[in-house]
């Protein structure tokens, strides 16, 4: 298998954002291209994630490979890419380990060990969602530094004519509405008015990776996980989230 990616600090965003829920997990490589799916410790969250084989420069791969990885490790090379660097992934011949190599004005190589993370297949949820929104990644990530202020949960929710989030404690309340008329709302289709009630951490881990202009896809549905998911470059990211269900 030898993979080459032309920009490598691309390719280090797409880590960022899986490391930023996984610290362990497996790389399928196959014709198709490089995907990973995978729960956190405390599988209450999953990563989906999908880098076709047109977002590659170099694509050799004669029959499917798995690649256990430790991703945070795998972060911390990848910082490591420097501007218009290219990135070169070579599996070893005995397919004990990965080379990442980092292409510019000098050549880098580093050559981590394959890890035994098997965990069998991960099954997406099947959920019928009431709410598609996209919209500008500022437009949550700014509403979950507010709620910060207030509870360590938010509630995530829309009208039919508005897209909220919500944090009440003892320390009191927050209400962020976006009407759907607003520019940094891309898509609004609304069947049923819908809200649930996530950790705040995990969104704001998931919402690290974003630029703030860039457009995020929300999935919502009562009580239901939350699915999130953005581009980067050609790959594709995907969340899902449980919801944290209050006694009546």
């Amino acid at each position: 298998m030898k993979l080459t990616f032309e920009d490598a600090t691309l390719f280090r965003k797409s880590i960022e954002a899986i490391a930023a829920l996984i610290d362990e997990a497996e790389f399928i490589v196959n014709e198709n291209g490089l995907t990973l799916k995978a729960t956190d410790p405390s599988q209450i969250a999953m990563v989906d994630f999908e880098m076709p084989k047109k977002a590659f420069k170099e694509f050799e791969v004669s029959e499917e490979v798995t690649l256990g990885i430790d991703v945070d490790y795998f972060r911390q090379i990848m910082a490591r890419a420097k501007s218009k660097d290219a990135l070169h992934l070579e599996l070893n011949p005995e397919k004990t380990a990965l080379t990442i190599s980092f292409r510019g004005k000098s050549t880098r190589s580093f050559s981590i060990p394959l890890i035994d993370v098997s965990k069998g297949q991960i099954p997406n949820p099947k959920i019928e969602f009431e709410a598609d929104i996209a919209l500008e990644a500022s437009v949550l990530q700014e509403a979950l530094k507010d709620a910060e202020l207030i509870s360590g949960h938010v509630i995530l929710g829309c009208t039919k004519e508005v897209f909220y989030v919500k944090a009440n404690s003892s320390k009191g309340t927050l209400n962020s509405e976006t009407p759907k008329t607003e520019d940094v709302i891309k898509k609004f289709e609304v069947k049923n008015e819908c809200k649930a009630m996530f950790p705040l951490d995990y969104l704001k881990d998931m919402l690290k990776t974003p630029a703030s202009d860039d457009i995020i896809a929300l999935h919502l549905r009562t009580d239901a996980p939350v699915k999130i998911d953005f581009n980067i470059g050609e790959a594709r990211v995907t969340y899902y989230l449980a919801p944290r269900i209050e006694a009546e």
